[in-house]
């Protein structure tokens, strides 16, 4: 149940960017123009929000089905960083009311930032790809180390039995 309450606030948020991206696009140009130079991204803000909002609601979708839901995670608290600093920059605000208000609805995005970054790194109980890595080398240590001991046993084993065979044929 958790999965699709959470992904929900992403899907209607993403789906608003796409629809209202010329609308929000002014708002986001000083973001759009420092990220589309060195992740080499078109430089239109309205194509940017555009993305974002694709991204953002796709990724919501695959979360809440359960569908690859680390990486989707993953690219929801991506998308959210960018949407949470333009939307609500409480900053600029000269009103403290308005600025309580703006605050409140950034730290809220905040939020579900941390949402989306736990999730990104939750593994639902299972053992995450590096632990089940480093558990088959150290597994594959301990085998060897026993294959090790055994072939010398064997070596051992079969040395006397040639001593013994020799020892009756001579």
């Amino acid at each position: 149940m958790a999965r699709p309450m959470l992904a929900a606030v992403f899907i209607k948020t993403g789906i608003d960017q796409v629809r209202r991206a010329p609308d929000l696009a002014p708002a986001a140009e000083p973001v759009t123009e420092r990220l589309a130079g060195p992740l080499q991204l078109p430089q239109d803000p309205v194509l940017l929000v555009r993305l974002n909002g694709a991204a953002m609601a796709g990724a919501g979708v695959l979360f809440g089905l359960g569908r690859a839901p680390r990486l989707a995670a993953a690219v929801l608290a991506a998308t959210a960083a960018p949407t949470a600093y333009v939307a609500h920059p409480f900053w600029t605000e000269k009103d403290r009311a308005v600025r309580s208000e703006v605050l409140g609805d950034f730290l809220k995005d905040v939020g579900l930032l941390g949402a989306a970054l736990l999730a990104a790194v939750d593994t639902a109980g299972k053992p995450g790809v590096l632990w089940r890595a480093g558990r088959a080398g150290r597994d594959a240590k301990r085998l060897a180390g026993v294959a090790a001991r055994e072939a010398a046993h064997a070596a051992e084993a079969g040395r006397k039995d040639l001593q013994l065979a020799a020892a009756k044929v001579g």
